[in-house]
């Protein structure tokens, strides 16, 4: 078994964690880094990631999400979220990034711009939003598993009200919604009823088919 498997062996969704115990910086840097680094359709990254760690905005967060206690024992929060649509601006901006970048303008990149300029801003919001939505959780899963490699506990969660937690960060005036939720921390094995079970996934077998 690779080192990689040993440590998502190990993770689990964290049930109870300890406030006591912060995540060193560095840990949590590498871990929003590979978030970061994600890819995403087309390049867009059409997603934003907070870091919180207020504990009065937590305190305001628990009770939308179900008073999990996760939400104000964690170090820190993250709270994934997507663009509420693709404009013709937001569009722009990544292609200029990337052209900026790297130093040069590539007609055959230029053409794809187009193409997504003709079609990205036309669809209705609610179907980009939730095509923004999936890529945020690219960026979720990565992030999880840098997490699993640092050793750094987590428990993604969607168990929470979406629209109140955008209030909460003011994220519509940022023109974004929350789709996620990632805790971390280290883990509370005496209040934890989930730390000493048995990981349980479906054989290869059953979850891996192979066509050739």
């Amino acid at each position: 078994m690779s080192v990689l498997h040993q440590k998502l062996q190990w993770r689990y969704a964290t049930k109870k964690m300890n406030p006591a115990k912060a995540v060193p910086q560095d840990k949590v840097d590498r871990i929003l880094e590979a978030a970061r680094l994600a890819p995403t359709s087309s390049g867009l990254q059409p997603f934003e990631i907070f870091v919180v760690t207020n504990p009065g905005v937590r305190e305001q967060i628990k009770p939308i999400a179900w008073n999990q206690g996760q939400i104000t024992d964690c170090s820190h929060l993250l709270v994934f979220a997507a663009w509420d649509n693709y404009t013709t601006e937001r569009i722009n901006m990544m292609f200029d990034l990337v052209n900026t970048e790297r130093g040069l303008i590539n007609e055959g990149w230029e053409n794809y711009r187009q193409m997504l300029l003709g079609s990205y801003p036309s669809r209705d919001a609610q179907t980009n939003f939730e095509h923004a939505a999936r890529q945020a959780y690219i960026g979720l899963g990565a992030a999880l598993i840098a997490a699993a490699f640092e050793e750094v506990d987590s428990t993604p969660m969607e168990g929470f009200d979406p629209k109140a937690l955008d209030e909460i960060l003011g994220l519509k005036a940022k023109g974004l919604r929350s789709v996620a939720i990632l805790p971390l921390g280290y883990r509370e094995e005496s209040g934890d009823w989930l730390v000493n079970l048995k990981k349980v996934r479906r054989p290869r077998d059953q979850f891996i088919t192979e066509v050739k």
